[in-house]
């Protein structure tokens, strides 16, 4: 179970984030939208222990993240809204080396990296070198890189910007896959996407989460309809 309870934020006197809870479920792909600006990257680094709030926590399988992070990131999978790779190395090069420097001990390291290359679609590219991919083929090994050691968490900031619809398709299944070992929590704005794969959206505005819709039995129409009024609502 992955609990986020009571984060607030604050940078140069803004409040960004009062009052941020919710809870996700093992094997659940929860989705965060909201307005430009409303905090999703900004929320996401902190649960990634990349950013450190004026209060609250994070709870991972009843542990307290925010006060042992390295235990917690060998648990936890993050991809940035912006990836850079090393373009010089293969995918396969990448990957193996991202394996080790994440600790994996070397007898593992193969498998791990067969195991994420196929979760991802990658692996006939893995003799590919990075600088050759395009940018949604690139994100798809930055995925690989954050699922490399099966995490608890997985963190997806902004995942579907700029792939094209084939793409998007395609990461409706990689999730699904990856959420057999991850509590998925993805951002971004892509509601009609979202309601295809998530089992939630939930919608952040004036610094907490302001609504909670469930996609199981509603019509993707209807709950685009849902989600917009709730992130208007949200954002006056």
């Amino acid at each position: 179970m992955f609990e986020v309870r009571n984060i607030a934020f604050s940078y140069d006197r803004r409040h960004i984030l009062r009052d941020v809870s919710f809870v996700v479920s093992p094997g659940e792909t929860v989705s965060i939208v909201g307005a430009n600006g409303a905090g999703k990257t900004t929320l996401l680094r902190i649960l990634a222990t990349l950013a450190v709030p004026d209060s609250g926590t994070v709870m991972s399988d009843g542990q307290d993240a925010l006060s042992r992070p390295l235990k917690y990131r060998r648990q936890m999978g993050y991809l940035p809204e912006r990836v850079a790779l090393y373009d010089d190395m293969t995918v396969k090069e990448y990957l193996v080396y991202r394996a080790l420097l994440k600790g994996e001990p070397a007898k593992r390291v193969r498998r791990r990296m067969s195991e994420a290359a196929e979760i991802c679609r990658v692996t006939d590219l893995l003799r590919t070198p990075i600088r050759r991919l395009s940018a949604g083929l690139v994100k798809r090994v930055a995925l690989a890189d954050a699922l490399l050691l099966r995490p608890r968490v997985l963190l997806l900031d902004d995942f579907l910007a700029g792939l094209d619809g084939g793409m998007r398709a395609a990461a409706g299944e990689i999730l699904a896959s990856a959420a057999a070992f991850s509590s998925v929590i993805v951002t971004g704005h892509e509601v009609a996407d979202f309601a295809r794969w998530a089992t939630r959206i939930l919608v952040l505005g004036g610094g907490v989460i302001s609504a909670e819709v469930d996609t199981a039995g509603h019509d993707s129409s209807a709950l685009c309809e849902r989600v917009a009024a709730a992130m208007e609502g949200g954002s006056r």
